[in-house]
């Protein structure tokens, strides 16, 4: 997993509340089985008609947020199933860093396991981001949304903020403590017997 230090991009707004992992990436397109490839169908349901041409008026559907790494949101974003291809969709369309008032617990984890910021801020600081058509910066060292006009504060977990610095995944956390492993496995395995 790459490190993750700051993100400079415009902002993608999505106002919608209650959006759950079945909208961000339907279960008809889960059968991948790697993390890559998702991004196309991100939203499918809602960016694309029953011919699958491009509705419009679908934010992301709009060329001015075709490059934009962050994504801004309300509350309660990612509810639903469990499914970390949710995540993975987000990340492949090419989303660094979701910004909302709240998460759903399970998705909410499952950003920081595949590299990807999720910020916790209060409604009133999602709204003005919401209407910004400059840039703005992550700085995730500093814990900090900056505007043009304002710099603002974030929240993060220690844990959460290490792994993403530090570009940890589970795998390379457990790789980490080898020698440890090592040494309990040859205090406690018990050899077998022939």
């Amino acid at each position: 997993m790459e490190s993750f230090k700051k993100v400079k991009s415009t902002v993608t707004p999505f106002d919608r509340v209650n959006v759950d992992t079945d909208q961000i990436i339907p279960k008809q397109f889960l059968k991948l089985i790697h993390k890559i490839g998702f991004g196309k169908f991100l939203f499918f349901n809602w960016r694309y008609d029953k011919n699958e041409q491009p509705i419009s008026n679908f934010v992301l559907n709009d060329k001015k947020y075709n490059n934009s790494k962050i994504f801004v949101t309300r509350d309660n974003f990612g509810c639903g199933s469990s499914r970390e291809h949710a995540v993975w969709a987000l990340k492949d369309y090419g989303f660094d860093v979701i910004i909302a008032p709240s998460f759903a617990d399970i998705f909410y984890s499952n950003c920081f396991k595949n590299g990807m910021l999720a910020i916790k801020i209060e409604s009133k600081i999602v709204n003005k981001l919401m209407n910004l058509t400059s840039e703005i910066e992550v700085d995730l060292e500093n814990q900090t949304i900056k505007t043009k006009t304002e710099t603002t504060s974030f929240q993060i977990d220690s844990y959460k903020k290490k792994i993403l610095l530090e570009g940890l995944d589970d795998i390379t956390l457990t790789f980490q403590y080898l020698d440890k492993i090592a040494d309990f496995e040859k205090k406690t395995i018990i050899p077998s017997v022939l």
